[in-house]
């Protein structure tokens, strides 16, 4: 049987998964033989419950193991198909486009490496904060029926709005609205703000959720050029005289996928362009917890009369709690309301007061505090990984969770990833974050999930492949 690492970058879940899958691949567990009960397992390799839950779990999704009732878990028998043993295979034939990133890269998180994914490790996350309230909720007896709130959870927003003015953004409750994470509130902004064949702004390279969702609406993308100190002015000057975008998605702090963070000089700039243009600013800020400096926002420096603030609980607290929020002025603020509700009625007040009560129990700024010098510990290792086989790094940003690089033998991010899957490892191609798609070398790395050996190993055979062709 396999051991676990607990210090391993790999998360207790992951190890596990995979532990399963090369004894199933070598025969060491043949079809058809049980594995160890979840209690057993998770006493014997002292884990919880609750880890050795998910991983049989995904190992039942991806078609290693049957789960039988009042019996428990079997290795499948695979009669039809690879030969017996050989299991799932990953998938070699992936889109490297926004379809892909949306739904190929949930699909496939049974990918032993996930350097180019948009989350942080199971272990790096608040579950714990998570599951004391739960548990708080069911001691309090708390009401599971009926609907939330349309605005949300009344404490929740109160919580956000006192946050909010921590950073110098001056709202109430009221001027809070509650979405099921920050997509869910850049969607309803761009159905409010745009119409099809409007232009707008968007960074370049961006957030390919957002570019792909605007698409959809039937926008025109115009990309702002991201620089390693910022927005190219120039460029985002002479853009805004040709085409006459009425709004700017922008991610100012630790940017997607750069890591870049913009200036106080260039933020005042935006913001004097903004008012001679007639230009709204959707400042996306949800990286704002992982920065451990308190810069101000586009929102602090406006107080919401030109910019829509967008933020979220999710990335810090877990994905599945799909808790965000967009502030903005009242007017605007209830029309986004008014929408929501005719798009999905309330968003969940369940996971909007498990969400209150992990803020609030005490351990939430401990917690940020860990993952703030995690991931500055972790930025400077892969950094030093990255620049030792020879990648160019767009920058430095020491915070946040990504880094973006690319190397001079490596030209196409995409053929590059195409080859990672079938070595069971997720990147994040640069074409991916481009306003115009097109092949190039540059890549986004998650530092919280490049930490491992066998990432490096690929890449360096890869820079060797091409130096010998």
């Amino acid at each position: 049987m396999f051991t676990l690492n607990p210090n391993s970058p790999m998360p207790l879940v992951g190890q596990i998964v995979d532990g399963f899958r090369r004894m199933i691949a070598d025969q060491s567990l043949k079809p058809g033989a049980k594995l160890p009960s979840i209690r057993a397992f998770a006493a014997s390799r002292g884990v919880s419950v609750f880890t050795v839950v998910e991983a049989y779990d995904r190992l039942v999704a991806q078609g290693w193991l049957v789960s039988r009732a009042n019996a428990g878990f079997f290795v499948k028998r695979r009669s039809d198909g690879p030969a017996a043993g050989a299991g799932p295979k990953p998938v070699a034939d992936l889109r490297f486009d926004a379809q892909w990133y949306l739904k190929q890269i949930f699909e496939n998180r049974n990918l032993a490496l996930k350097p180019g994914c948009g989350w942080l490790p199971h272990d790096w996350l608040f579950e714990d904060g998570v599951r004391r309230s739960l548990r708080q909720m069911a001691a309090d007896g708390a009401e599971l029926g009926g609907y939330g709130l349309p605005h949300g959870h009344m404490a929740l927003r109160i919580l956000v709005a006192e946050s909010l003015a921590e950073h110098q953004i001056a709202v109430s409750a009221e001027q809070v609205l509650l979405t099921q994470g920050s997509s869910q509130a850049l969607d309803l902004v761009a159905r409010r703000l745009l119409k099809p064949g409007d232009p707008v702004l968007v960074d370049d390279p961006g957030y390919p959720n957002l570019m792909f969702m605007l698409r959809f609406l039937g926008a025109r993308l115009i990309g702002v050029p991201r620089t390693p100190a910022g927005y190219d002015l120039q460029a985002l000057e002479a853009l805004l005289a040709e085409h006459r975008p009425k709004v700017f998605f922008t991610q100012p702090r630790l940017q997607s996928p750069t890591g870049s963070v913009t200036p106080l000089a260039q933020l005042y700039r935006l913001l004097q362009l903004a008012e001679a243009h007639d230009l709204t600013l959707v400042e996306n800020d949800i990286c704002a917890d992982m920065d451990p400096e308190p810069r101000p926002s586009l929102a602090s420096l406006d107080q919401l009369r030109r910019v829509v603030y967008v933020g979220s609980f999710s990335k810090t607290i877990s994905p599945n709690i799909r808790v965000g929020h967009v502030v903005a002025r009242p007017d605007l603020l209830d029309e986004l309301a008014q929408l929501k509700m005719v798009s999905g009625l309330t968003s969940s007040d369940i996971t909007e007061r498990l969400a209150f009560g992990a803020l609030t129990e005490g351990r939430w700024r401990k917690h940020l505090k860990s993952v703030r010098d995690r991931l500055a510990d972790a930025h400077g290792r892969i950094a030093q990984r990255l620049t030792g086989l020879g990648f160019e790094l767009f920058g430095e940003p020491k915070a946040g969770m990504y880094l973006w690089a690319r190397h001079p033998d490596l030209t196409d991010g995409a053929e590059l990833s195409q080859q990672a899957v079938g070595d069971g490892i997720m990147l994040g191609p640069g074409q991916l974050f481009l306003v115009e798609p097109r092949p190039t070398g540059w890549l986004r790395f998650n530092v919280a999930f490049s930490d491992d050996e066998r990432l490096y190993r690929f890449l360096a055979a890869q820079i060797r492949l091409q130096e010998a062709a």
